[in-house]
């Protein structure tokens, strides 16, 4: 396997983090930082769950179907 190290620039959020750590943070200030942003994507995500709930017109008893249900490949001895 190839160990040389691919170039790929940098997106625009990844810069403005860089920006934003680029002083020295308290550890403090840094987990602030970071539950910010985490929360901020988990608001995101949940938004978007929601919305597609709505247009699946989803119910309780359907949205426990699909927490038991089972999507897993059974398991081939011969695909190792």
């Amino acid at each position: 396997m190839d160990n040389s190290q691919i170039e790929i620039p940098l997106n625009k959020s990844q810069l403005e983090i860089l920006k934003l750590f680029s002083r020295e943070l308290d550890e403090k200030d840094y987990l602030e930082i970071k539950r910010l942003i985490v929360r901020y994507l988990a608001e995101k995500v949940t938004k978007m769950a929601d919305q597609v709930w709505e247009e699946k017109n989803w119910n309780q008893e359907e949205m426990e179907n699909l927490v038991n249900e089972h999507y897993r490949t059974p398991y081939n001895p011969k695909n190792q």
